[in-house]
């Protein structure tokens, strides 16, 4: 019996399982996590747990390749709108009301744009954050009655590829854990992307560097934009300068009942968003990061966590808002957890003259939405921690040097809920074909001595 080990029950693992499953895979799938299922995991933890960060926090599903990292790069265009699909079938088949399930697609660059930002358009499904919970704990249930396992509060802290284990220890007993493996699937989320690491390093795996993506997450009332959010509703504002190695981005646009998450990673704080739709939630607000991704830095990841580092002050990320807004509260009446400031000095302090691009992308959108002026305010950092990423096999995302370990999701540079998804997807197809290969071996093997696979 072939076994799968799952490292992280986020979304690319999850859907990995999903597709197994889904497909009469009879062997054993195990999935490992820090978190707790959906039925004990906290609205806010937002990092840790089934569906991982991304699944649990942000109920948008982008559409697109040029989106959330390269996953054309490895299955060509056609190939990646095809993954796409089954993640977004996946959310709507475990949604308590598919129908609610809408796709905005834009496709117009409004003309008061031009002057200043670049718009990039494409379409995004909106599941709305309110229904994640509900969505994750009926996956959860079908997984569990397919017969996957399990095994929460658990931290994976060693890996071994040339023998294939995997040790854990309980987060909340003595306990120590060893498990065996045929297939390991490697999906850790943001919280596990040290770990991935120490991995590319222990066993001196081939990688590629990583610019930085490092930024500030924007808050205001929703009026200001509302004309480009009447195009656009997840709008992506940007801008390039490719003679620094400079680019700019909004991201993860939240509109109507939109909230600031603080995120804890590494002993820090740094800020994401997301929006529900039930009308009871609308507060009138819109946020989204502004991401700065620099490339040429040495030791990128290193230096992203030093900067993050810069912006805390009494363990806390940073606020500033020149009207004095005070922060927002989160869905559950609390102030989000940050320290106000008096300007952007810690931003600066942090990364320098970098943050005149920051500054300077703020003040063109107050020339673009002119109701705007400092009716705002920033959380500071927003974050995408990159690590290097291994280089894998483009047919089934395993390791070059390891061809049973496949990496997914953050752990290969997926920037969002759809590529991890897809990435996961891909790697279980990859998985059921060696399966099949394996049984027709089995059956015929005097028809397929000299077929490669």
């Amino acid at each position: 019996m072939t076994k799968v080990v799952i490292v992280g029950a986020g979304v690319a693992g999850v859907n990995a399982a999903t597709k197994l499953v889904d497909n009469g895979f009879d062997g054993k799938i195990t999935i490992i996590d820090m978190g707790l299922d959906p039925y004990r995991r906290p609205a806010a933890d937002v990092m840790r747990g089934f569906l991982g960060a991304g699944g649990w926090s942000d109920g948008k599903l982008t559409y697109h390749t040029s989106i959330g990292g390269q996953l054309s790069k490895y299955t060509g265009d056609e190939k990646a709108m095809e993954l796409f699909d089954q993640v977004i079938d996946n959310f709507k088949r475990f949604h308590p009301n598919p129908d609610e399930v809408q796709c905005s697609n834009p496709v117009a660059e409004p003309d008061f744009i031009k002057p200043h930002f670049g718009l990039r358009l494409f379409p995004v499904w909106h599941v709305g954050t309110d229904y994640l919970h509900e969505i994750g704990k009926n996956w959860h249930d079908y997984l569990v009655e397919k017969g996957v396992e399990f095994i929460w509060e658990t931290k994976v802290h060693a890996i071994d590829f040339e023998n294939c284990r995997v040790l854990g220890k309980s987060l909340v007993e003595d306990l120590h854990t060893e498990d065996r493996y045929d297939k390991l699937i490697f999906g850790v989320g943001k919280s596990g992307i040290d770990f991935a690491k120490s991995l590319s390093e222990e066993y001196k795996l081939p990688t590629e560097p990583k610019p930085v993506q490092i930024g500030v997450r924007f808050e205001a009332p929703q009026h200001h934009f509302q004309k480009l959010i009447d195009i656009a509703y997840d709008f992506k504002l940007y801008r390039k300068f490719d003679a620094e190695g400079v680019s700019l981005r909004s991201f993860c646009t939240n509109n109507n009942a939109a909230y600031v998450a603080a995120e804890h990673t590494y002993g820090d704080i740094s800020y994401n968003g997301h929006a529900k739709k039930d009308e009871k939630y609308a507060n009138g607000m819109t946020n989204f990061g502004i991401l700065m991704e620099i490339k040429n830095i040495d030791k990128p990841f290193n230096w992203a966590r030093e900067a993050v580092k810069k912006m805390q002050i009494d363990g806390k990320g940073t606020y500033f808002s020149p009207s004095h807004r005070v922060p927002s509260k989160t869905t559950e009446g609390d102030y989000v957890e940050t320290q106000v400031v008096e300007n952007m000095e810690p931003l600066y302090d942090a990364i320098g003259d970098y943050a005149i691009y920051i500054q300077d992308f703020i003040h063109d959108m107050e020339k673009v939405f002119p109701t705007l002026g400092s009716d705002w305010g920033i959380y500071m950092p927003e974050v995408k921690y990159l690590a290097p990423e291994p280089l894998v096999n483009y047919d089934n995302l395993s390791l070059t040097r390891f061809p049973n370990v496949h990496f997914v999701g953050d752990a290969l540079s997926a920037r969002g809920i759809t590529v991890s998804g897809a990435q996961g997807t891909y790697v279980a197809e990859a998985l059921l074909i060696n399966e099949d290969h394996k049984e027709k071996t089995k059956k015929y093997p005097e028809f397929i001595e000299n077929i490669e696979f």
